[in-house]
């Protein structure tokens, strides 16, 4: 990626301000059919997922009771993988964002839902609301952005530092939790002397108290009450922490890293008009193509450029209104990134080995081999000598 301002050819140039004004009324039209249709369908839809997700974790941690028994570890281990999953993308994500809020459900509200993660929910959601869906992409405003320890885009400055990126990278997949958790904390700011120490160790404070308060259950009670199968319960869980972060990692790789998404310059959100912050967001993000279950198990994240055009819109809705959006971005000269899992996945990691070297490394690498290689016909000079 380069910010989309510097490139030869600007993907929205041919726009011109009405356009882009004219676009944002017509993604406006849109929320607003979204708006005046919620209703019960919307309100069964989340029930019969927090539901189904409830009875699944109870079910796969009475199962594991058992798992010193192979067939029991599995099933156990499988169905709890996929219970936090579904507990973290499709429920926690998305009712944090409000979108289920007009509901007036005191259960299912974004201003008391905890969810199974390290960081605790008003932190996530600072980070995460307010300031990564404010500021999606642009350079030196959203922290998501490589997260402070990887470098995704050619405009931001390379260090020796980011060599390392891909092992950055491969150890926060396995640990994602615990990653958000130190990003949310914003330890650079404290490194720099920009944040006050007092909220930093209070919040320090509460996120070790959450973290302690997962490991009982998930390495200590579950554990125990499975007896003889200690340890096979023990792993059972590990392994299924593990998965959620693997899982929930590339989905978000795979919403904001690929080829086809932009960055944007910092300068260039300034006096942004609604219009603009929509076109931003529709080219900010990128989509997954896949049928139901993978709508499901991403938290409708499949819809990411959706998402981030209604971040407050439930998330069953993302695959109705794609298609208009789709067809906006097609009257208007857009490009509507998408596409498989595995592509997008391996596009955004190549893109994190390629910019963990300075920009046109490797293509200068291999023009001073060309140089060094014999022309043909071409007597050297040593020889000619």
């Amino acid at each position: 990626m380069t910010a989309i301002q510097k490139k030869a050819h600007n993907p929205i140039a041919h726009l011109s301000a009405e356009d882009i004004e004219q676009l944002g009324r017509e993604l406006d039209a849109i929320r607003e059919q979204v708006l005046a249709s919620r209703g019960e369908r919307d309100a069964a839809y989340i029930r019969k997922v927090i539901d189904t997700q409830r009875k699944l974790e109870l079910g796969s941690r009475a199962v594991l009771l058992f798992s010193l028994f192979p067939p029991a570890w599995i099933a156990g281990t499988v169905g709890l993988s996929i219970a936090k999953i579904l507990e973290n993308m499709e429920i926690g994500h998305n009712v944090m964002h409000g979108q289920w809020d007009w509901m007036r459900d005191p259960k299912i509200h974004s201003t008391v839902w905890e969810w199974d993660n390290a960081t605790p929910s008003d932190m996530w959601k600072h980070s995460h609301n307010q300031i990564h869906h404010t500021f999606t992409n642009v350079l030196g405003r959203d922290n998501d952005l490589g997260y402070g320890i990887m470098r995704v885009d050619e405009d931001q400055k390379w260090s020796p530092f980011y060599l390392g990126q891909p092992l950055y990278n491969f150890v926060n997949m396995l640990i994602f939790e615990y990653g958000i958790a130190a990003y949310d904390l914003e330890i650079g700011k404290v490194v720099k002397g920009r944040k006050d120490k007092a909220l930093f160790r209070s919040q320090v404070s509460r996120v070790l108290g959450k973290i302690k308060k997962q490991a009982a259950r998930d390495y200590l009670v579950h554990p125990l009450l499975s007896g003889p199968s200690f340890l096979a319960t023990l792993g059972a869980n590990v392994t299924a922490n593990v998965v959620r972060n693997v899982w929930t990692h590339s989905v978000i790789m795979c919403g904001h890293f690929p080829d086809g998404v932009e960055t944007f310059e910092k300068t260039s959100i300034e006096g942004e008009t609604r219009g603009e912050w929509y076109l931003r967001q529709m080219l900010g993000a990128g989509n997954l193509t896949g049928g139901e279950l993978t709508h499901l198990m991403t938290g409708n994240l499949s819809f990411q450029i959706e998402h981030h055009l209604y971040p407050d819109l439930p998330s069953n809705r993302y695959k109705e209104i794609a298609p208009k959006v789709q067809e906006l971005f097609e009257r208007y000269g857009l490009t509507y990134a998408t596409g498989p899992m595995p592509k997008q996945l391996a596009s955004a990691w190549a893109k994190v080995f390629r910019l963990a070297l300075p920009n046109d490394f490797l293509g200068k690498a291999a023009g001073a081999v060309v140089e060094q290689l014999p022309v043909p016909g071409k007597k050297s000079d040593r020889a000619a000598a």
